[in-house]
């Protein structure tokens, strides 16, 4: 009886270490099978970031070159297609993805170019695609032609090729737009300045520059950054205040960015350097805009002499100057309603002699850096954009 028990009990224990033999095996197989998986997915996760990381590069690296059609003296959407699409190309092939060391980009198929307008109807941003002046551009980065022999092919898997998968396909977009400016604000710690002019022109006079009414005396060189006598098929305008322009007496046309106790010093300043933050403090959230109505905004000195060098050393140089509409009070008490800001580009200063031959003129040019912000569909700046932005 008792050698029965034995035996039984042996066979048991020889069952029990057969299945923990099975089921071990098993379990083993199963956890290669997970890590295996897990690599896999791992790895398209990496290439899909790198992917992204290089789509968007690409749309920004493309989009700078649109506001090269944006400006008072655009260049033909043809050759802004073909410098934003090169561009993409150039910046996707310096990034790396999965097992290639260059992402391709298809300079036609995986770049688009067109527009983006606000719709009223529906208070937000509509994308038009194919449409000029562009100012949004697309990119897709791939890793999903069949086929290809270029940096967009399939991604090679290691271990999927056990379930029938040697391969992944993964698309990305990114889009990037230049929006119409609404404002300017210094970024926080960054020590820049917002390229303003203290200087106001009444809205009728820029009205009226637009429509054709000005000068062409004068000529900017965008390779050097000179301005000389002769055409550039830019109209320019006399922003020194004569006769057609009501001015209260005792002010010339200067305003105060910040200080109502500023002085011809600090015009000088603002005008060599643009306005810091100690400027921009004396407005709400450090923000100067029309965007939420006209601003209120003081005389100053006038434009005098005494500014004359200071104009003279940013010829050639993009700054956005205030229009009015309306001005009230003698001298420094003089209150302008400011209803946007206008990019332009000094070309000529003469502030000696009589007020006949006095002349601070300007032509329109394109303003952007860091400091101007993306606008709303009331924006209503001209020739003010923000720089390029990813938003998709």
């Amino acid at each position: 009886m008792k050698h029965t028990q034995t035996l039984r009990t042996l066979n048991c224990r020889r069952e029990r270490r057969g299945n923990i033999v099975v089921l071990a095996a098993v379990s083993i197989v199963l956890v290669f099978a997970f890590a295996a998986f897990a690599i896999d997915v791992g790895y398209m996760t990496m290439t899909r970031s790198q992917l992204q990381n290089a789509a968007d590069a690409a749309a920004l690296a493309g989009g700078m070159k649109l506001i090269d059609g944006l400006g008072p003296k655009p260049v033909s959407s043809t050759t802004v297609e073909t410098s934003a699409r090169q561009a993409a190309v150039d910046l996707a092939s310096r990034n790396g993805a999965g097992d290639v060391n260059s992402v391709y980009l298809d300079g036609t198929a995986d770049i688009e170019l067109g527009r983006r307008v606000w719709n009223f109807t529906t208070q937000s941003w509509s994308e038009s695609w194919g449409t000029a002046p562009y100012d949004l551009i697309r990119v897709t980065a791939r890793r999903n032609k069949a086929g290809s022999t270029e940096g967009d092919r399939p991604l090679p898997l290691f271990f999927a090729t056990v379930i029938g998968n040697d391969t992944a396909s993964i698309s990305v977009t990114a889009t990037a737009t230049i929006s119409p400016g609404g404002g300017f604000r210094i970024p926080t710690g960054s020590g820049m300045t917002v390229p303003i002019l203290p200087i106001t022109l009444d809205e009728p006079t820029w009205n009226a520059l637009m429509a054709g009414t000005g000068s062409d005396d004068f000529s900017y060189n965008s390779s050097t950054g000179g301005v000389s006598s002769g055409s550039d098929g830019i109209k320019e305008v006399n922003i020194y205040p004569n006769g057609a322009v009501d001015l209260p007496s005792g002010n010339r046309g200067t305003v105060d960015f910040g200080s109502p106790n500023n002085s011809t010093a600090d015009l000088s300043r603002q005008i060599r350097n643009g306005l810091n933050a100690t400027d921009l403090s004396y407005f709400p959230n450090g923000t100067i805009t029309t965007d939420d109505g006209p601003l209120q905004l003081n005389g100053d000195t006038g434009l005098s002499a005494g500014i004359k060098d200071d104009l003279a050393s940013i010829i050639g140089q993009p700054r956005a100057i205030p229009l009015f509409t309306q001005v009230s009070g003698p001298g420094n008490n003089a209150m302008y309603t400011i209803v946007r800001f206008v990019g332009v580009r000094l070309v000529y200063v003469q502030l000696t002699g009589s007020p006949s031959n006095k002349k601070v003129i300007v032509q329109p040019a394109t303003v952007t850096n860091d400091t101007v912000l993306p606008g709303t569909g009331s924006s209503n700046s001209t020739y003010i954009y923000s720089r390029i932005r990813l938003i998709h």
